[in-house]
């Protein structure tokens, strides 16, 4: 039995993460820390385990083999970090940290530690996202040209999000380094890094994060990608992308893809089969942990992920261009 404890149930998925790892058969929580000791205490409470207030010391019982990082994104380097160097193994929501440089110092301590982590990227591994990667591949498209992905609600209008999930110093950004994780990270899956991002954000509801946002990714071959999110609209994923060759879109909507084709001279259509979807980031956490085994890949898209999100936060600071070897290797 692995057994986990929650660290904080500041983010809105604290909840779905407890509820994967409490129903999973080989693993139990056991704990839990929270920077907020009246939420902590009472989440505690609903999960029937101990609060600890002291995250040093839940960090210390040699009983406690992993841990669910839901902290404040600001907060990961320091949460995560001292994780790592416990030796627990380590889930958390994305992004892995605000900035490159946190980054590595977390995956530093991961790697010396030999802990498994893994950053939750459903979207990576989600059947649209395989599906279009496997007709790129097989040349459907011919050569990438653009890929325009989006993913949008309203939480900034319902409610649905906490007062704090527009504080930038708990948040480090918003709709664009919340949100839009998972349209970015299928636009990498699919046309890899960039040389530069440029990005815009705007600001619906008055907040002092950003509700409202979209990036453009430069590529030297002149492909472009084009990421957009948002908290002040409902857009369930929507993915195009676009080469010299065809097309394919994709809609959350009617949970299709179509792949237009010109290769043969004439237009063709079809309907692209989407593949059954893979393990859950959970299952594959839990599986790693059991089976002693580790895949970098998701660290290395979690960097990447961090880089692309700085650039695109520093773009819509400095109202210009930002290329990716300004704040780290691309």
């Amino acid at each position: 039995m692995i057994r986990i404890a929650i660290l904080s149930y500041w983010h809105v998925h604290a909840k779905d993460y407890a509820r994967q790892a409490a129903q999973h058969p080989d693993a139990a929580i056991t704990a839990l820390w929270d920077e907020d000791p009246v939420r902590g205490r009472a989440q505690a409470e609903a999960l029937g385990v101990p609060y600890y207030g002291n995250l040093e010391e839940l960090l210390a019982k040699p009983d406690i083999d992993a841990v669910i990082v839901t902290a404040p994104t600001t907060m990961h380097r320091e949460v995560l970090t001292a994780a790592a160097e416990a030796g627990k193994h380590i889930f958390t929501e994305k992004v892995l940290a605000p900035t490159v440089r946190e980054c590595r110092e977390i995956l530093k301590a991961v790697r010396r530690k030999g802990v498994r982590l893994m950053v939750s990227l459903p979207r990576l591994h989600a059947p649209f996202a395989l599906a279009a990667k496997e007709a790129i591949g097989q040349g459907k498209l011919g050569e990438l040209t653009l890929v325009r992905a989006r993913l949008s609600h309203r939480g900034a209008l319902s409610g649905e999000l906490p007062d704090y999930f527009f504080l930038p110093e708990q948040t480090a950004g918003g709709a664009m380094i919340d949100l839009g994780c998972h349209p970015m990270v299928v636009t990498r899956l699919l046309l890899g890094m960039p040389e530069s991002v440029s990005a815009s954000y705007g600001y619906i509801t008055g907040r002092d994060v950003e509700d409202n946002a979209a990036a453009v990714l430069r590529y030297p071959g002149g492909a472009l990608g084009i990421v957009e999110a948002g908290f002040a609209s409902r857009s369930p994923f929507l993915l195009e992308a676009h080469g010299t060759e065809g097309s394919l879109t994709f809609s959350a909507h009617s949970r299709k893809m179509i792949v237009a084709g010109t290769a043969s001279g004439a237009g063709t259509l079809e309907e692209w089969p989407l593949p059954d979807a893979p393990p859950s980031p959970m299952d594959q956490w839990l599986s790693e942990i059991r089976s002693g085994t580790s895949d970098d890949r998701n660290a290395g898209f979690a960097l990447d992920l961090t880089q692309l999100m700085e650039a695109a936060n520093l773009s819509a600071r400095a109202d210009r261009a930002v290329r990716l070897s300004e704040i780290g290797e691309a």
